[in-house]
């Protein structure tokens, strides 16, 4: 991992809760025995009471206990107990139709919630609850049952409402994805959230979270340049997908045994294959990866081509942060960013125990 930014900088970005260095940066506060995230809403340190870790292990390692506001050990979202509450509930009842009353009975304020789910994964509560809901139809129609049934179940009152959800998401209406030939379209639930894996019986042509608004225009241009439309199913590809990210994510696997066919222009392709020489644990700046494909000049360049990379994780975009060690933009969602780091920590951690 890269090395951390001078104190002066990580004593500026504390006092102004700046969260550049999410996931990347964690003080220990020797007044009180207590590591925190950057951005804790707690009273801040003298300069002269602050110890810096790169990760939450070394901080505990030195002594520190994490704090219970911020929850630094973990991701960030974790450390809200009414978030987690609420992902549990969806996770429970998939098929239910919440409402902010729901949220009231729950002991909660909708619109503290609201603010909540936004700023942890870019959606509010409801969204996410929908998206559960669609995700129930998507499989129901994929296991060959009527739209009208898969509809109900999913918890939606009208035909047309199920329809435009589903259309919206994948660009054409249910109905239109139950026959098909060569690519399938399989939703994936992984720790993160929901993903669409789209393959053949020969690759895996896109992986995305269900939630990003490049989803749609994605899996237009992977329909387009198959010609054809996409089909919701399986293939044997798909579900080595889903094995595999669920070891990945158990810590059984760091690194992906599956073959792929990005969507891309020629550029693009050469930056996503370098993506994938970067082993998990480590990071690699923009301009590390413009050098690394031969071309230095191209920094801004690779920073859009790792902004449009369309098979997320296998592909790991994740892994290209600023070059000062920041975390820079993820087009899944910084938290996302911030959890895959700290899985992949986890691996190198083990590594170097071991070695």
């Amino acid at each position: 991992m890269l090395d951390l930014p001078d104190e002066s900088a990580l004593y500026t970005a504390l006092t102004n809760r700046d969260p550049v260095y999410e996931g990347r940066a964690y003080v220990g506060v020797t007044s009180t025995g207590i590591f925190c995230r950057l951005t804790c809403p707690s009273r801040k340190p003298r300069p002269e009471n602050c110890r810096w870790f790169a990760t939450p292990a070394a901080a505990q390692a030195a002594g520190f206990r994490p704090c219970k506001r911020c929850y630094p050990a973990g991701a960030t979202a974790e450390g809200d107990v009414a978030v987690t509450a609420l992902r549990d509930a969806i996770e429970a009842d998939p098929g239910r139709r919440w409402t902010e009353a729901d949220i009231e009975e729950m002991g909660y304020d909708p619109s503290t919630i609201r603010r909540a789910f936004r700023r942890h994964f870019g959606m509010t509560f409801l969204q996410m609850a929908r998206e559960a809901r669609l995700r129930e139809g998507a499989r129901r129609v994929a296991g060959g049952d009527a739209v009208i049934e898969a509809q109900l179940d999913a918890g939606f009152d009208s035909a047309s409402g199920f329809r435009q959800a589903f259309s919206k998401l994948f660009g054409h209406p249910p109905a239109a994805m139950r026959k098909g030939e060569g690519l399938v379209a399989e939703w994936i639930e992984t720790p993160l959230g929901g993903m669409i894996a789209v393959a053949d019986e020969d690759a895996l042509h896109l992986l995305e979270f269900t939630d990003r608004k490049a989803l749609k225009p994605q899996l237009a241009r992977v329909s387009r340049d198959v010609k054809g439309r996409i089909a919701l199913g399986r293939s044997s590809i798909t579900e080595k997908t889903a094995q595999e990210l669920s070891d990945y994510f158990s810590g059984r696997r760091d690194r992906f045994d599956l073959p792929v066919a990005p969507h891309g222009t020629a550029f693009q392709r050469r930056v996503w294959s370098a993506l994938q020489q970067i082993p998990a644990g480590e990071t690699r700046s923009y301009r590390d990866v413009a050098n690394a494909i031969g071309q230095p000049t191209a920094t801004r360049a690779v920073a859009r081509a790792n902004a449009t990379n369309g098979i997320a994780i296998v592909i790991p975009c994740h892994r290209v942060i600023g070059a000062d060690g920041t975390l820079t933009g993820y087009a899944g969602g910084l938290w996302r960013k911030e959890k895959l780091i700290a899985v992949e920590q986890s691996y190198a951690r083990r590594g170097a125990e071991s070695a």
